[in-house]
């Protein structure tokens, strides 16, 4: 396998402030981000050859980004696959620039879901359909907290501080970061006493619905080497895909198999052999505080049943020895469905140059990102990897 290692290059990124962007169209938030990636990378709409849109509900087709940004007569791909969606447009740019079709092209992750009425709860099916109704995401995520909880023998009142630890961390790093939904603080005891949800998962164990976008541009090492020192390799791309469901003997819900296939995929490909101590920093698909404490296990920070002891011990804040959603996160930065993928990216770039401000990391040189996004049981996973340039 010759893989995605070192061959594709990050040039340009640009990320919107995420939030309730009620004054702000879809168009607008491309815009935001769009133009930021093309000031960031020093060239224009005319340097792109082609274009990758990921988004869950916002647009049908990728007409409206080659509006947004002026891409007029190239291809622009549309691509969905559920919380992955914007890794995935960003996955498939890669791979175009690395197959040598193009030189320059641009992914773009945008979702606008305020305006839409999307609370994040699925919708129940009309009164006498022949269909069950869905079950929503903090149900089902709830199961896979008290299984965890079982499982490792963990008391609620110590498995429930434990995911508090989780989500001030979140919110914490989030008041550090000027583009984040959330700019407030949280305490351990607000978690705690929260209104419940989806017991044991209270208001604070969830993420937000957000509005966002954010962009990046791909090109090769040898032209990125032309634009600017600082640009950032692509190492590792992993993808992987679930198809067997909940009704299966051999799943205990405390893990996420398509997280350890597709960490293992891209460790493979980018040479990863200790995640622990290769591994400077992580961007980790925290839609609720359980999925972030499971993610430490399948991604190989953390034993099996240990990942509570590191996050008393502290090991995932910023001061820790691998710190973990750095710019805090779904929990606090928020959840545009689509975009997520690619503001997790930047993240990372902005870490890896040095450039991550108040939260800035003094080691920052290889770093993670991942989404989980469907069900548990049929889940669609991807993970990338970054390195600086050398």
């Amino acid at each position: 396998m010759r893989g995605i290692k070192d061959r594709v290059a990050i040039v340009g990124m640009g990320c919107s402030n995420f939030g309730e962007r009620w004054e702000s169209s879809a168009a607008d938030l491309m815009v935001e981000a769009g133009y930021e990636a093309y000031a960031d990378a020093g060239l224009e709409a005319k340097d792109i050859q082609a274009a990758w849109l990921g988004t869950v509900s916002s647009f049908r087709t990728g007409q409206p980004l080659a509006e947004a940004l002026k891409l007029d007569y190239i291809p622009i791909t549309r691509v969905e696959n559920a919380c992955a969606t914007a890794t995935d447009a960003f996955r498939n740019a890669c791979y175009a620039v690395a197959a040598g079709i193009y030189d320059i092209v641009l992914a773009v992750g945008v979702e606008k879901l305020k305006d839409s009425g999307f609370s994040g709860l699925a919708i129940p099916e009309a009164p006498g359909a022949d269909v069950a109704p869905p079950t929503p995401p903090p149900s089902q995520f709830a199961m896979a907290a008290t299984r965890y909880f079982h499982q490792y023998d963990i008391p609620y009142d110590k498995g429930k501080l434990t995911l508090a630890e989780i989500a001030t961390k979140n919110h914490h790093n989030g008041t550090l970061n000027p583009k984040a939904h959330f700019q407030r603080e949280i305490t351990t005891d607000q978690v705690v006493n929260a209104p419940m949800i989806a017991w044991p998962l209270g208001l604070f164990d969830c993420c937000g619905v957000s509005d966002g976008a954010a962009a990046a541009i791909i090109t090769t090492p040898e032209i990125a080497k032309g634009l600017r020192k600082d640009y950032v390799l692509v190492k590792g791309l992993g993808l992987s895909v679930g198809a067997f469901g909940v009704l299966r003997d051999d799943w205990d819900f405390t893990h996420f198999p398509e997280t350890v296939k597709a960490s293992q995929a891209a460790y493979e490909e980018s040479g990863i052999l200790n995640p622990r101590q290769d591994i400077d920093l992580a961007m980790v698909h925290d839609c609720f505080t359980i999925t972030e404490l499971i993610i430490y296990e399948d991604l190989g920070f953390s034993g099996r049943g240990k990942a509570s002891d590191d996050v008393h011990s502290g090991s995932f804040t910023l001061e820790g020895d691998l710190p973990v959603n750095t710019d805090g996160g779904l929990k606090c930065f928020g959840h545009p469905v689509g975009a997520s993928g690619i503001r997790m990216i930047y993240e990372v770039y902005k870490q890896l140059q040095g450039k991550a401000e108040g939260r800035q990391l003094k080691k920052a040189d290889v770093g993670l990102t991942h989404n989980l996004g469907g069900r548990p049981g049929s889940f669609t996973c991807s993970v990338a990897i970054f390195g600086s340039a050398e």
